[in-house]
């Protein structure tokens, strides 16, 4: 099996990702190797990144970053 090392994840990831495998009964190695097995697994980017997203606890925590442009009408010409 192959292994992998994950520099710079965020304290807080680290602490949900612990948080979570508690609750599962897992390490956290056996947690993250079931989210990144679970999220492979599906062929659409975006669904693969909901299923991780839910994973550590949801889209509803993902931050929403402020929008800068101004909206416009779409050119369907």
């Amino acid at each position: 099996m192959a292994s992998i090392v994950i520099r710079g994840l965020d304290q807080s990831v680290k602490e949900r990702l612990a948080a979570q495998a508690r609750e599962h009964g897992r390490s956290m190695e056996a947690e993250a190797r079931h989210i990144l097995t679970r999220g492979t697994q599906h062929p659409n980017v975006g669904l693969a990144l909901f299923w991780a997203a839910q994973e550590v606890g949801g889209i509803e925590n993902l931050p929403v970053p402020e929008r800068t442009d101004r909206a416009r009408a779409a050119d369907l010409g």
